[in-house]
């Protein structure tokens, strides 16, 4: 997968639990499978309003849907998740450093001239 291509996958995954509904569906479904009639229950939605969203949380690949009998159970797509948790972790993590090495600058500025602490990981 090229780098365009998971970006564009981040983008589908993040537009889809940017909805409270998706969310809600998503969360039911972490519980088992379940039809687009028993996901529908819960909400004051037409089952149509809910299909609309299956569709968003389809296309980006969260969800699948199969066929039994006369049935479509929706799945739960776990792997999409780690995707977008990795990337978030990733995010964090940059934003940790750059909190740690003002934390130092700033330590180092109330020590005063003469008196600076080494950077973190360089030694003299």
């Amino acid at each position: 997968m090229t780098a365009t291509a998971a970006g564009d996958d981040l983008s589908l995954t993040f537009a889809a639990l940017a909805d409270p509904t998706r969310r809600t569906i998503l969360a039911r479904l972490a519980a088992g499978e379940a039809t687009v009639g028993q996901l529908a229950e819960p909400f004051s939605l037409t089952q149509q309003a809910v299909s609309k969203h299956i569709k968003v949380l389809e296309r980006a690949g969260l969800i699948t849907r199969t066929q039994v009998a006369q049935s479509r159970p929706c799945r739960l797509e776990p792997a999409r998740f780690d995707t977008a948790a990795a990337w978030i972790g990733r995010q964090r993590k940059t934003w940790e450093d750059r909190y740690d090495r003002l934390d130092e600058h700033l330590a180092a500025l109330a020590a005063g001239p003469g008196e600076a602490t080494e950077p973190r990981g360089e030694a003299k």
